[in-house]
Parts: structure tokens; C-alpha cells; sequence
């Protein structure tokens, strides 16, 4: 069976590209991922095509760590269409699913990527899709076409089509630097500026539905949360008391945000009704209380306490207010954060002196370090869980980096120019939906 669908454009910011040249480096790579190969798209127009649609598909697929991309190189045919495909080929090369397709130019600026997934061993065709887009949207429709193949084979969602947000420094003379806020696609292409100022931005927080961002920004030369809209912008400041506003974090439902406000005297945890404005002091501990984040029921919340002499993990029960202390390996756990299902947290730790990424089991709360590096920080969980993004430091400058959630597959992305921190991986965007 062949659908049809069409790929819902989204408005992101606007806003002109940033300059800044992208690399993608995978430094660890997995074994024993399902073998997939997919087959060069065919290209039907003038010139060359604006994005290669299969280069970025097999990217998305090796970089999941779910999959063995094998080298096109070795392909015995290359098939562009259903009665092309011989099933026999490709079990010669130990591929268990094969992926097809033809890029077509169908007007001016508009593009039909057309593909179709098989069970080569069951030699059934498992999806098939056809979308016409403009090019600015064929990288989108490239890591949507990775997104239902990874579905399909692999029985949850994928997170391709999403978005990333990072702050990124830049020193533009001795002792002054430029501060951007900026979004980009999951795998780090295509960013667009959201926010640029002269004084420092952290804390990027996406909104439930992936239409807002909270941050921090001292623009005003003192901490203050804002608020701001993906699409157009538009932006509202929602914290700007005495002392440290910082730290924010949507709810589950997008009507509240925990953040950390000292206006009281020592930083504490406190809740914001977005649409009244109405706080809610939820921690009154002497000690320095910050990071919280959002358990997925909304029933939670996991924050960064030094009460017990350093940085460590505690979740508070909202309903019973009830504590509890979550993590005790180490003298350094901070900057926790749930995974989709509620039953892992990312977090940094620190092992004789080198900071690393870990995920805390909550069933046992068993800890797992991911990374090897020495100053990680920041990491946030894809959508889907199955991959964490985290900052991290090489030669000397800040890059972003991101594992599988078990550790077997790992990347750096590194751009020409300045550092890079902060990053926060969005969620689901309901725009980004199939319409058959």
C-alpha cells in the first residue's frame, strides 16, 4: 500500500541563518544495529538537488545507534521503484530492510521526495510516502522519512524531526562577546537565531508543544526569565525579582514553570502559573536549590541541592510534599533531568575530578556514566529517550555532543567559530504531523 502525505510546514523564527559552518563527528559507533541499506535516491531536475534526502536519512539511521547503514558502494543494483527491487541482492549483503526513493523537481521551489521501506526477508514493503515541500523543507522532510522507518523497525518513535536549542558565545573583541540563543535541527543544521545580546543567555526550556522557549538572559545586567514565541519572536519577561531568577522548567501540561528564585533570601524552588502569574514556593530550605525539572506526570520534581554538604539529586512528591534524596554515588550529581517514560534521569556527575553524563535508574537508582570526557554538562534526553545531548569541552572550546542512551554510539558536533552550551532538545512539535 502507498499513502500520501503532507508534510505541515512549521514556522520557526525570523530570522537569517547563522554563519557558522557545522561537523559531525561520530567518535564511537555501535555494533550489532538492525542492517539497513538505503539505496541513493534517484534525482529527477535541473542541476543537482538542494539537500541529498538519502545522505541525510542514512545519517539519522547510523547516528540513532539502532542501525548498521551498510556502504552503498557495495550494493549489487540500485532500485528506484517497486518493480526494481530484488529481494535476493540484498540478502546477499545481509541487509534486513531496504530503503528506496526518488527526489523530483515539480515546480518552482517545490520538491516531491517520494521512498518506501521493505522487510527484505519477508520481501513485504512495510511504508511508503510521498511529500511535496519547498527546499526549505526537504532536510525536515528527509529526518521525517528517517522518522517513520525508525517507527516501523523499530516499534517506538524516532526524534529526527525535532529541534535543538543552545546558547552560543562568541568573543568579538578583547573583553566583550556576543551571546545567541539559537535553534537548529536534531542533528545541528540549518541554525536560526532566536535571541542575540552583548550579555549572557543560559537556560534554554522548551515549552510541552515545542512553540515557546524560556531562558535566562542578564541583558539588564541581572539575571531575568523570559518567556518568547518559536514563530514570531515575540517575547515576555516573567521573573525579574531581587537576586537570582534562573532555572526554568515547563510543566508536563505547559501551565506552570518551576524555576529558582532567591527573592526570599536563599534560592529556593518556586512554581509559576503562566497565565496568572501566581508563585508557589515549593522548597524553603537554607541551602542553594536549583535546577528543577518536570517528572512526565507532572506529579514530580527533581532538583539540585547542596543540603547535604555538595550537589546532589532530590525529587520532591508535589502532592505529599514529601523528599527525597535520589542519588549518593559520588561527591557531584547536578542538572537532572527525566527521560519520556518517567523511570530514568540524565544528570552530570563527577568521577576523581572529570565531569561526565550519566543516566540514574530510578528503579534501584543505579547509575550508569555515558561519557569519558572531562567537563560535560547540560544533557537533555531526546523526545523519544533514546539519545542524550549534553555540552562538552574539546581543545579548548565548547561543543555540543550526544550518546545513545546506553553509551554505544556517540557524536560530537563542532562549528567553525566560538563556543557552544546550553543545549535543550525539544519536544514532539504536533505541526510536525503526517496527514494522510
Amino acid at each position: 500500500m502507498f499513502w500520501k502525505a503532507i508534510l505541515v510546514p512549521v514556522l520557526l523564527i525570523v530570522s537569517l541563518p547563522a554563519r557558522a559552518v557545522l561537523q559531525i563527528e561520530i567518535t564511537q559507533s555501535g555494533e550489532g544495529g538492525l542492517p539497513i541499506a538505503v539505496v541513493p535516491f534517484s534525482w529527477e531536475g535541473k542541476g543537482k538537488p538542494p539537500q541529498v534526502v538519502s545522505d541525510i536519512v542514512s545519517s539519522d539511521l547510523a547516528r540513532s545507534g539502532k542501525f548498521t547503514v551498510l556502504d552503498n558502494r557495495k550494493f549489487i543494483s540500485r532500485p528506484t521503484s517497486d518493480r526494481d527491487v530484488v529481494f535476493k541482492d540484498w540478502r546477499m549483503i545481509k541487509a534486513e530492510a531496504l530503503v528506496i526513493g526518488t527526489v523530483r523537481q515539480a515546480g518552482e521551489n517545490q520538491y516531491q521526495v517520494e521512498y518506501r521501506l521493505y522487510d527484505v526477508f519477508k520481501q513485504a514493503q512495510l511504508a511508503g510516502y510521498r511529500y511535496t515541500v519547498t527546499a526549505e523543507l526537504l532536510r525536515l522532510a528527509a529526518h521525517q522519512v528517517s522518522d517513520v522507518i525508525y517507527a516501523k523497525l523499530m516499534g517506538e518513535s524516532g526524534a529526527f524531526a525535532t529541534r535543538i536549542a543552545y546558547i552560543t558565545k562568541k568573543e568579538i573583541q578583547p573583553g566583550r562577546a556576543e551571546y545567541r540563543l539559537q535553534i537548529a535541527d536534531s542533528d545541528g543544521y540549518g541554525p536560526v537565531t532566536a535571541v542575540t545580546s552583548r550579555e549572557p543567555l543560559m537556560s534554554p526550556a522548551w515549552s510541552p508543544d515545542g512553540n515557546q522557549i524560556a531562558y535566562v538572559s542578564f541583558e539588564g545586567k541581572r539575571s531575568m526569565v523570559y518567556i518568547q514565541e518559536v514563530a514570531t519572536g515575540k517575547r515576555e519577561r516573567i521573573a525579574q525579582f531581587q537576586g537570582i531568577n534562573s532555572a526554568p522548567a515547563w510543566s508536563p501540561d505547559g501551565r506552570r514553570l518551576a524555576l529558582t528564585l532567591s527573592k526570599d533570601g536563599s534560592p529556593d524552588i518556586y512554581i509559576r502559573d503562566v497565565a496568572t502569574g501566581r508563585l508557589e514556593r515549593v522548597t524553603t530550605h537554607g541551602a542553594i536549590d536549583t535546577e528543577p525539572a518536570w517528572s512526565p506526570d507532572g506529579r514530580y520534581l527533581v532538583f539540585t541541592s547542596d543540603r547535604a554538604g555538595g550537589p546532589q539529586i532530590y525529587q520532591m512528591d508535589l502532592e505529599r510534599r514529601e523528599l527525597k534524596r535520589l542519588t549518593f554515588e559520588g561527591d557531584y550529581n547536578a542538572r537532572a533531568s527525566y527521560s519520556v517514560d518517567g523511570k530514568r534521569l540524565t544528570l552530570v556527575t563527577r568521577e576523581r575530578g572529570r565531569y561526565h553524563v550519566g543516566v540514574l535508574n530510578l528503579d534501584g537508582l543505579s547509575l550508569q556514566i555515558l561519557t569519558d570526557s572531562q567537563l560535560d554538562e547540560s544533557p537533555s534526553f531526546a523526545p523519544n529517550g533514546r539519545m542524550v545531548l549534553y555540552a562538552t569541552e574539546l581543545h579548548g572550546r565548547g561543543v555540543l555532543a550526544s550518546v545513545s542512551s546506553d553509551g554505544r554510539v556517540r557524536q560530537t558536533f563542532r562549528f567553525d567559530q566560538g563556543d557552544v552550551r546550553e543545549p535543550a532538545w525539544s519536544p514532539y512539535n504536533q505541526q510536525l504531523r503526517y496527514k494522510e
